[in-house]
């Protein structure tokens, strides 16, 4: 079927068209064009719930990737939005600056661990990682280390799909393997020991310290997501590793960086994940919900040390967004700041915590089912095999949900507006639909 849509009249085409229609030209992330799937026609979207073109309305789960932390359509940054665009919706970062940019950067540093002082814009997580690591090894190339070009991190990480990103996910079990021999070869430890409360294991501590030990010459920064484990298996660890491998980088002459991209801004219960060790990074990267979802942004925020190491030396800093910075998404960010100090966060999360915990409980009681575990506003129930999303999916939507499972894990990150009878539903469709797939 071939559909050609007229620039001036697309309202004449029936839903069923239009999704057609995007079969053909759309490519959505990691799908395939040759046999794609039929995607969801949305309406709107407002709170908790997603609308469908055919009126259907799914609980959201997943707060569109972890970013609509505050519900959808919220009318403070709605409004803080609309009086931006009045005004001007984007500017240069280059020669210019603006009010709405600055004001963040005050935020993001009011918030952020003490001694993080300097803010680097740009506009995806992806991004913000690969201005991290950039900014690794051009500090030890003003430090007299120019051979300190390569990253450590731990295995199970996922870090963004650009190709500096790419080079510091999991290289085996992650989704970049077919780019290996394109990729930068970092040095990969193993993953911190799962298990929140379990105790810290030496022999872990151990391993790192041989690795620095033989190859810290070479090591510009040590990447991890602090105390969540995301897109590389939802796994949970002990904040106090974060302590341990703190003061080895600090040994060791290595850059500690933190990816805060999904786990930043309340997620796991404190304002970042590093906040459960009272560690503060060299560098920290931030993303996803930095503007309530409204629109992409993301951060590097750094200590004085490296931000004037470089500066002192080099003078200038290589790298520049054309939209770094956007006054649009930065008045975004700072509604979704403003909102969120002003929530009772941990309390907050804690009842969220509570409740998925709740919700989530009967899944325990399925053959297919490995672990069920919950962290602040994060709930995973683990199978014993892979999902089939083309399978999956759509009996999650029949259930009025929009969950949006991967590999073994069943998760949701919903909204922090999310309540008990939200939760209670969302749990009750995992519940439902793993039973069917179970018979």
């Amino acid at each position: 079927m071939s559909i050609t849509l007229p620039l001036h009249t697309p309202s004449k085409l029936s839903q069923s068209e239009l999704v057609e229609l995007d079969k053909q030209l759309l490519w959505h992330p990691y799908t395939s064009m040759s046999n794609p799937i039929a995607h969801y026609l949305v309406k709107g979207a407002k709170g908790m719930q997603i609308e469908l073109a055919n009126g259907q309305k799914l609980i959201d789960g997943t707060a569109s990737w972890w970013s609509v932390i505050h519900g959808y359509n919220h009318p403070h940054i709605s409004q803080a939005m609309k009086n931006q665009i009045d005004d001007f919706s984007h500017v240069m970062f280059g020669g210019l600056t603006h009010q709405p940019a600055i004001e963040l950067g005050q935020k993001l540093i009011k918030l952020s661990p003490a001694g993080l002082e300097r803010v680097f814009f740009s506009d995806s997580g992806s991004v913000s990682v690969e201005v991290a690591l950039k900014m690794a090894i051009q500090y030890w190339h003003t430090q007299g280390k120019p051979n300190k070009q390569k990253f450590a991190t731990p295995r199970s990480g996922y870090h963004g799909d650009t190709f500096a990103a790419m080079s510091v996910c999991d290289p085996v079990n992650g989704m970049h393997g077919l780019f290996n021999q394109a990729l930068a070869s970092q040095f990969f430890v193993s993953p911190p020991p799962a298990g929140i409360n379990k105790a810290i294991d030496q022999a872990y501590l151990a391993e790192v310290r041989e690795l620095f030990t033989q190859s810290s010459g070479e090591i510009a920064g040590f990447i991890l997501e602090p105390v969540v484990q995301n897109a590389g298996g939802m796994r949970f660890y002990n904040p106090a590793y974060l302590t341990e491998l703190k003061a080895l980088c600090d040994e060791f002459d290595i850059l500690f960086i933190l990816d805060e991209i999904a786990t930043g801004f309340g997620r796991t219960g404190k304002m970042f994940a590093c906040n459960h060790a009272n560690v503060t990074p060299d560098i920290m990267c931030v993303g996803k919900a930095l503007t309530g979802g409204n629109c992409s942004l993301a951060a590097t925020l750094t200590s004085d040390k490296v931000a004037l190491g470089i500066s002192d030396n080099d003078g200038v800093f290589m790298h520049g967004p054309t939209f770094m910075g956007n006054p649009l998404a930065c008045s975004a960010a700072n509604a979704s700041l403003e909102l969120l100090m002003n929530y009772e966060l941990e309390s907050m999360i804690g009842e969220i915590q509570s409740n998925l915990e709740t919700a989530l409980a009967p899944c325990r009681k399925l053959n297919s089912v490995v672990d069920v575990r919950c962290l602040g506003a994060i709930g995973v129930v683990e199978l014993k095999e892979a999902v089939e999303q083309k399978v999956i999916q759509p009996l999650l939507v029949e259930e009025g949900v929009w969950v949006r499972p991967f590999g073994k894990l069943v998760y949701l990150m919903p909204p922090f507006i999310a309540q008990k009878t939200d939760l209670d539903k969302l749990g009750l469709a995992i519940f439902n639909v793993l039973t069917k797939l179970s018979n």
